[in-house]
């Protein structure tokens, strides 16, 4: 089973507390994510599994194996870094198989399994060519590649797409799914990309200040998050939060204005400080709502964000709509309708409570 499990781990530089008693399974096969903003964690906690850091206290196991102390070579792991890190003296092909080379790998096994990852990363007429004939995507997929010859029991990706563009970020997405899918072999992978985290993962782990903020499926996270942070840092653009308070007849209150159908409110909800919710839930009204007015319209194609400043208050609610159904122009008045049933309602240390 190439399950990683990860006890109590922590983490200390000096006196400087980075990972902070993180406790996660990494099932078997799984594709899991770890996202947050720089300065979570999350690429310590890689460089720990894959043994480029000691671990300060905790257990780290590894195919059900104690692996504090293995060298990094016997993990069974393989790490895939930002910057491609191959070789620019030596073709593709041997860039690929170079670890198996110097591991004494007969030449015919090692051509084998260059072939066979090749084939699987559709880099065949590739292998003769060397890394400065390569595109950006098509070095990474060496680099993928010269992981996958070594057919480790989990593969670590340290942002490996940052130095793509955007069509080739997208592009190479699809290319790790269908990867993982044929492969089936375990995959931890980190990223800063929200995005990126919701297109690939089978769970997501939100890392926030060294800790785990909470472990998920993409819907799980996106519609149910545990607290503001993660409504906030998963989901673009990112949720409206508004500060709220809730009257005597139990109505939400927003500003000088009372929330059309939010009371009264169930008990757990009664003490709500923040209100959450995304932009595809506030429409505009036609003849009833909050007033305000549109500050800018973000024009993506098929859709348009709009800004709106609500009158009388510091709130900037974005709005999601199709672009096809009319959109009020910059400057415009509107009224806002917030569709109450997908709120989410957090309590004043950020938890949330409905």
């Amino acid at each position: 089973m190439s399950r990683v499990i990860l006890k109590d781990i922590v983490k200390d530089y000096g006196e400087a507390r980075v990972i902070r008693g993180i406790n996660l399974e990494v099932r078997d096969g799984e594709f899991l994510v770890f996202v947050g903003p720089s300065g979570c964690g999350k690429s310590t906690m890689l460089r720990m599994i894959a043994g480029l850091e000691e671990v300060t206290s905790g257990e780290l196991w590894i195919d059900d194996r104690l692996s504090n102390d293995v060298h990094p070579s016997a993990r069974g792991a393989a790490m895939v870094f930002q910057n491609y890190a191959l070789y620019p003296h030596m073709t593709v092909a041997d860039n690929m198989g170079f670890s198996l080379k110097i591991a004494g790998r007969k030449k015919s096994e090692v051509d084998a399994a260059v072939g066979q990852a090749a084939t699987l990363l559709r880099l065949e007429s590739m292998l003769g060519k060397y890394p400065r004939e390569l595109s950006g995507g098509q070095r990474q997929r060496v680099a993928i590649g010269r992981a996958i010859v070594r057919k480790p029991k989990v593969f670590l990706f340290d942002e490996p797409l940052s130095n793509l563009d955007a069509s080739l970020r997208v592009q190479m997405r699809v290319e790790l799914s269908r990867l993982h899918a044929e492969l089936g072999t375990t995959m931890i992978y980190v990223t800063h990309d929200q995005v990126e985290a919701m297109t690939m993962g089978d769970r997501i782990a939100v890392f926030d200040g060294g800790r785990i903020s909470q472990v998920g499926t993409p819907m799980e996270i996106y519609f149910s998050p545990d607290n503001e942070f993660v409504a906030s840092f998963m989901g673009s653009p990112r949720i409206n939060l508004l500060n709220v308070s809730v009257d005597h007849a139990g109505v939400l209150v927003l500003g000088q204005y009372r929330l059309a159908g939010s009371g009264p409110l169930p008990d757990s909800a009664a003490v709500a400080r923040r209100l959450g919710v995304r932009a595809e839930h506030v429409g505009f009204g036609q003849t009833s709502g909050i007033p305000g007015v549109v500050e800018l319209c973000e024009h993506l194609g098929g859709e348009v964000i709009s800004y709106v400043r609500i009158d009388g208050g510091s709130e900037l609610l974005a709005v999601r709509r199709a672009a096809s159904h009319g959109v009020p122009a910059r400057g415009e008045r509107v009224l806002l309708d917030i569709d109450l049933n997908h709120a989410l309602f957090f309590d004043e240390r950020g938890c949330r409570i409905a």
